[in-house]
């Protein structure tokens, strides 16, 4: 975006149901009118903002799908506690079905960044044979397990993790839960790599196949839960009723599918598997995996999050509970899939 489209966007943020003409005097940039009006229908096309009325009367506003990708600082918004934040306490239901169908999340400029380390991904794996090729996807799922287990607070460290997925030989002072957890992690990888184009398309029932590799051995329920789940550091409250539930999961098999993007596509996985919360536990872990077997699928780098924040990723998870807003989690996966490129294969 440019100037006059972000003072715009920060203008309607604070003054929504403005005309054309209180923009223009009310922007902080030095612009003409005819800049603004250019401006204003760049926007519309885009999505970003809405009008009411026609001619004189057109009055703008932000549109919801500003408000999914529009940037959100985590130092600033986590400054407020908990209960000082304002936020969407329930489940937005025109989310999935009607929101996010019409929002580009990527920028132009991402997507083209994304493109160029696909390609330089592909040209990478052009020169490993199979055997290279099967030893760097092996340490990538050696990574991926130990980090997507590490955010649900499993006490394994890498070296431990590499340990027991190659010699099954548990560290010791840990539970048997947290060797389970791993293992569980390495045989649904070695299942997406082994069918690439079993989440292809995505349904509700695949998503609980992944789910149940990853939760057996566990006390954990493995169907769609029929109570109330909260989550921690949080009062956004997930959907309570199964029907609901199912029909959101649907729902965003449904978006998924719908998109052409792969990148799209991977992002909507990773964060609406958390948001629906479909399972009692282990919707996170579920939804990396998914992510990742929908990127191989495509023949596109997977990723391992090797290096993410434990604390922001569970943060950037927050601010989509709680405001719907996708920022901080592009951001995090726009890194981890620069670094897979730049470290695997």
């Amino acid at each position: 975006m440019n100037n006059t489209t972000i003072a715009i966007l920060n203008y309607l943020s604070n003054h929504p149901m403005s005309s054309s003409k209180s923009i223009h005097e009310g922007v902080d940039i030095v612009v003409g009118y005819a800049t603004i009006k250019r401006g204003l229908t760049g926007l519309l096309r885009t999505n970003y903002i809405q009008k009411k009325g026609n001619g004189k009367s057109t009055k703008y506003l932000i549109s919801p799908s500003y408000t999914v990708i529009r940037h959100i600082d985590l130092e600033e918004y986590f400054k407020l506690e908990i209960d000082e934040r304002e936020i969407k306490q329930s489940f937005n239901l025109d989310l999935i079905p009607h929101v996010l169908k019409d929002v580009q999340l990527f920028s132009e400029e991402e997507l083209s960044h994304l493109a160029s380390l696909q390609q330089i991904f592909e040209k990478n794996i052009q020169s490993l044979n199979k055997r290279e090729y099967h030893n760097e996807m092996e340490r990538l799922a050696i990574d991926l397990s130990w980090k997507s287990s590490q955010i649900e607070g499993n006490t394994y460290s890498l070296l431990e993790t590499e340990r027991l997925l190659k010699e099954k030989l548990t560290a010791d002072g840990k539970n048997r839960d947290e060797a389970t957890m791993l293992l569980n992690h390495k045989e649904a990888i070695d299942f997406i790599v082994t069918h690439p184009d079993y989440l292809s398309p995505v349904t509700v029932s695949k998503i609980e196949d992944i789910h149940s590799m990853l939760t057996q051995g566990l006390d954990i329920n493995r169907n769609i839960r029929n109570r109330r789940v909260g989550i921690s550091g949080t009062n956004y409250q997930p959907l309570d009723n199964e029907y609901q539930i199912r029909e959101a999961i649907q729902e965003m098999c449904n978006l998924v599918n719908s998109k052409t993007n792969v990148f799209e596509k991977t992002l909507l996985l990773l964060v609406l598997l958390s948001f629906i919360q479909a399972f009692s536990d282990g919707n996170k872990r579920t939804a990396r995996i998914v992510s990742n077997a929908c990127l191989m699928n495509h023949k596109y780098c997977p990723i391992s999050f090797r290096t993410v924040d434990s604390i922001d990723y569970k943060k950037a998870m927050l601010i989509f509970y709680e405001q719907n807003n996708i920022s901080a989690f592009k951001h995090i996966f726009i890194n981890q899939f620069e670094f897979a490129v730049k470290t695997y294969f």
